[in-house]
């Protein structure tokens, strides 16, 4: 199977499927001498985990991350970092019904068409709980960025049809941690986990979207052909699972207004060249200008529901399933992490190859 890592020296290689023993991953590529904050991974780990409330997947996991390799006294060695997350709370028979058959939207049928195998436990190695591994990646190239001042924080903006309106300027994202669904704005945030709970207690599910805003990235990173920075995120957030749109800037609502209207004019400001407005979203030929880089990543409803359907088995013959186990009628609050975790190692990959660029 290929496409197991991401990064070009910044590297996360992971592994592990959901019911196996552990997840986890080899990082390539950290500098040597990074101070390495193992309770700040710890709590980015924990803000992913399941069972963090009443509107997340029940399972009991305490997803404590140990380290085998390139570390050293609490630094990096430079060496390749290797880690792993054992898995605990494990129920598989909850999928012994599904061994035959593909459930709707998962990647259970095209999985084993190509590879002509597969572990049915859950989804496997296309499970969501392989997205451990780019936490702690992630934690760890959050610390490399703190050193130079870069801050990556995202939010649900959007639970189904309840939206948070306004810029991401209007509110004080770091409040999207002070409740379950990490929406900034706690009115807007009761509302949203009121939709969850209703289509939860229907055996439903419903999707969003987490607005992303890097803030104090430096003047020049990514290269303006084929590895634009844009679309270096786009990849990163296009890969995480049940992820369906990504835009930057105004996105798609850049197409309802006329050029003179969307172009970020130029001004110097306290010695700084910076931008009057900024909806192209802090990168502009594929190279970010200085300017907070803020982006929205869609998530579709989770596929795995309680209401009956109707599927085939590896027969060929029609057949109806009912999903049992334990699942997230919204996996988007426990998004938030992932996101952020995926920009900080496409920002830390290309500071290092802005470096490398550099000499």
């Amino acid at each position: 199977m290929a496409g197991n890592s991401f990064g070009h020296i910044f590297r996360l290689t992971s592994f592990g499927e959901s019911h196996g023993v552990a997840i986890g991953g080899i990082i390539d590529g950290c500098p040597a001498g990074l101070e390495i904050n193992q309770t700040f991974i710890q709590a980015e780990l924990s803000r992913r985990k399941p069972g963090q409330s009443n509107i997340s997947s029940p399972r009991k996991e305490d997803d404590a991350v140990e380290f085998v390799s390139g570390i050293f006294e609490g630094k990096t060695l430079g060496t390749p970092i290797a880690f792993m997350i054992k898995n605990a709370d494990q129920k598989s028979g909850d999928y012994s019904k599904l061994k035959d058959v593909y459930r709707p939207s998962h990647a259970d049928f095209v999985y084993e068409k190509k590879y002509g195998i597969r572990d049915h436990r859950g989804g496997g190695r296309s499970s969501a709980r392989e997205t451990i591994a780019r936490v702690v990646a992630g934690a760890i190239a959050k610390l490399y960025l703190m050193q130079y001042g870069v801050q990556i924080n995202a939010f649900v903006k959007q639970i189904g049809t309840v939206k948070l309106i306004g810029e991401h300027t209007a509110f004080d994202i770091k409040m999207a941690e002070s409740n379950i669904v990490r929406c900034p704005d706690k009115d807007i945030a009761q509302q949203m986990i009121a939709h969850i709970e209703k289509l939860r207690d229907e055996g439903d599910t419903c999707g969003g979207i987490i607005q992303c805003v890097i803030e104090n990235t430096p003047i020049g990173l990514g290269e303006p052909v084929f590895d634009k920075l844009h679309a270096e995120l786009g990849k990163a957030m296009l890969s995480i699972n049940a992820v369906k749109g990504f835009e930057i800037g105004n996105g798609f609502d850049s197409v309802i207004y006329k050029g003179s209207q969307l172009n970020d004019e130029f001004e110097q400001k306290d010695g700084k060249v910076t931008t009057r407005t900024n909806h192209s979203g802090g990168i502009q030929g594929g190279i970010s200008n200085g300017m907070p880089i803020y982006f929205n990543v869609a998530f579709k409803p989770v596929a795995s529901i309680k209401k009956p359907q109707t599927t085939i088995n590896n027969a060929g013959e029609k057949t109806e399933i009912q999903i049992e186990g334990r699942h997230d009628p919204c996996v988007v609050p426990r998004a938030v992490p992932i996101v952020e975790s995926m920009a900080a190692m496409v920002i830390m990959d290309h500071f290092l190859l802005q470096k490398v660029n550099s000499k």
